[in-house]
């Protein structure tokens, strides 16, 4: 999560909301890392979840992420949790709970819905207080 939160801290020199992912191999080294890249590039799908599940599985050669484990700052959206399912992770692991656009807990339980194919581990809060304060003096500075 260390890393995921540097990642975070990253995006928010080119103005985008600090959250910051780590995609973990199956032996626990970093495949990926990446923080959201939506403002840097004009781009609605650049959550940093979607671009360390890119850069994942261009590092792996393949789309499947079997094994895999993706560390995030905040609980995934529908698309990024979504995209877990697609490529197969492991396991999410994600830091604070989001109230508003939460799909692996908060709002929907993407990754755990039985009539999907492939449902991956959650561990949930890990150094939530720490992603949490990261998000508020973000936005904080922006009311």
């Amino acid at each position: 999560m260390g890393l995921a939160l540097r990642q975070a801290r990253l995006a928010v020199l080119h103005d985008d909301v600090p959250i910051g992912a780590v995609v973990l191999g199956a032996d626990g080294s970093v495949l990926a890392s990446a923080g959201n890249e939506r403002e840097l590039h004009d781009d609605p799908t650049a959550h940093a979840e979607i671009v360390a599940l890119r850069r994942a599985a261009r590092a792996l050669g393949a789309w499947r992420l079997d094994g895999c484990t993706l560390v995030v700052t905040l609980e995934p959206c529908t698309m990024c949790a979504g995209a877990l399912v697609a490529a197969r992770v492991g396991r999410v692991v994600f830091g604070a709970f989001d109230p508003k656009a939460g799909a692996v807990a908060s709002l929907f339980d993407v990754v755990r819905d039985t009539r999907l194919n492939h449902r991956p581990q959650v561990v949930s809060g890990v150094r939530a207080g720490e992603c949490s304060a990261l998000l508020d003096g973000f936005f904080s500075g922006r009311r």
